[in-house]
């Protein structure tokens, strides 16, 4: 069952909550006058939106301006579910593209706090048509290097989940808040609700984190760090620091295939989570494909370091990789290139999933995906394999010419069991076969495969 929603803020509380007395300075886009009962003639529509101007103090659904939240300077956009349910119409189109206009011109990262039910049935097709100019200006944002950060409240469905809310880089839920494409009033009567949900929402991989509200401002705050926008003419970071190797049981490097492939399968070899935690003091985790799927052996993120560096992370954790995983892979590798934040991968898995489930998920087009984001990445890559090195689904997070290894990893074109199999050889032949296949650390190196072992 979802949880149950919070109390309903108001546009200006919900802009409180994150500014918590910084201030906040609102702005409106051009007036614009409507023909009488909107672009419709719909009867009764002037006198709906002068009931809802009474009852809320706002002229539109939506609230923008400027605002400092945490230690940076962002556009929030807030929704005011009070009026007229927080619907979108031609005048919210209006400040709604003012706001991400603000950002744009300003180069500030856009902030926006969807409450919402979606279009606005009085003004029809004109109302639906203000998602396009939506589209338009987020894609505008995009291109120009600018995150946008989505806290979703209680409810946001329709029209601008599937474009303010869901369009968003980063998508925070409130608990409890209904989420979905589909309002209560319109989705099958034997739906079940949880799918409608935040929590729902963040199962299926398409929220990244529900967050309580008192801590809102502090996640918010982070993010904003970890994406921060960069100045048009600033310099391109420099690439992510290797990672330092973990305390290990066995001591120098491995002696012959066999050993290197146990080394790295053992369970008392150091683990992503025992690297991230070493790397970064901030983390800040991305959740989900944002096709309904999600894979927990794949971690993917954002995090600050203790100098205050961004990096953006992929780390596999030792499982067979699944599709949604590297999805997720992708999605976070092109969103960290398109912010100019460079990109740390932590390779090791025994390979791809290769199940039916992961074949019918589409695995080999989710691995393609993956090799393609880090191919046309302009960002440096940075990538340590630390533990097993399986194969193209290996491959497909390691970065060409800046890979590194330890010295409980092996990097190999299969696995020595499967590759005995495939030769005919017996099960006996196995460690020979992992010498011949040549997948110690050392012999990576060597190869031109591995520019160095990390002790």
């Amino acid at each position: 069952m979802p949880a149950e929603p919070a109390p309903r803020m108001t546009a200006r509380e919900a802009i409180a909550l994150l500014t918590d007395g910084a201030g906040f300075t609102e702005h409106r886009p051009p007036p614009r006058t409507l023909p009488p009962d909107g672009p419709l003639g719909w009867a009764g529509y002037d006198a709906a939106r002068e009931r809802a101007a009474e009852r809320t103090g706002e002229e539109e659904s939506v609230v923008y301006g400027t605002g400092v939240v945490g230690d940076r300077e962002s556009v929030l956009l807030s929704f005011e579910f009070g009026f007229l349910g927080g619907s979108l119409g031609q005048l919210t189109g209006d400040r709604l593209e003012a706001a991400y206009e603000l950002a744009l011109s300003r180069r500030l990262p856009l902030l926006a706090l969807v409450a919402t039910g979606g279009s606005r049935m009085q003004e029809g097709m004109v109302a639906l048509s203000q998602l396009q100019r939506v589209a338009a200006a987020s894609a505008r944002l995009r291109a120009a290097g600018l995150p946008q950060i989505a806290v979703v409240r209680d409810p946001t469905t329709g029209g601008g989940w599937a474009t303010v809310g869901a369009g968003a880089d980063v998508v925070l839920a409130l608990p409890g808040a209904q989420v979905g494409f589909a309002g209560s009033r319109v989705r099958p009567p034997d739906a079940d609700p949880y799918a409608y949900g935040a929590e729902g929402q963040l199962a299926a991989g398409q929220v990244d984190a529900v967050v309580p509200a008192g801590e809102l401002r502090g996640t918010v705050g982070r993010w904003l760090r970890a994406l921060g926008a960069r100045k048009a003419h600033e310099a391109p970071r420099p690439a992510a620091p290797l990672p330092r190797a973990q305390p290990s049981s066995p001591a120098g490097l491995p002696a012959s295939g066999r050993e290197a492939v146990e080394r790295a399968r053992s369970a008392q070899r150091p683990r992503a989570e025992a690297y991230l935690a070493d790397y970064f003091t901030v983390r800040l985790p991305l959740h989900g494909d944002r096709c309904g799927g999600t894979d927990p052996g794949l971690l993917t993120g954002f995090g600050l370091r203790a100098d205050g560096q961004p990096v953006a992370y992929v780390a596999q954790c030792g499982t067979p990789t699944r599709p949604a995983g590297y999805r997720a892979a992708a999605r976070t590798i092109r969103l960290a290139d398109r912010l100019g934040i460079p990109v740390l991968t932590l390779v090791d898995t025994p390979g791809a999933a290769n199940d039916a489930e992961a074949e019918r998920a589409g695995a080999g087009a989710a691995i393609a995906d993956t090799f393609a984001a880090i191919a046309a990445a302009r960002v440096p890559v940075t990538t340590l394999v630390i533990g097993e090195g399986g194969s193209g689904g290996a491959l497909a997070l390691a970065a060409p010419g800046n890979t590194h290894v330890t010295a409980d990893s092996y990097f190999s074109v299969i696995a020595p069991e499967p590759a005995a199999a495939i030769l005919k050889r017996a099960p006996s032949e196995t460690g020979a076969t992992a010498d011949q296949l040549r997948l110690r650390p050392q012999d990576l190196v060597e190869l031109g495969i591995a520019r160095s072992i990390v002790t």
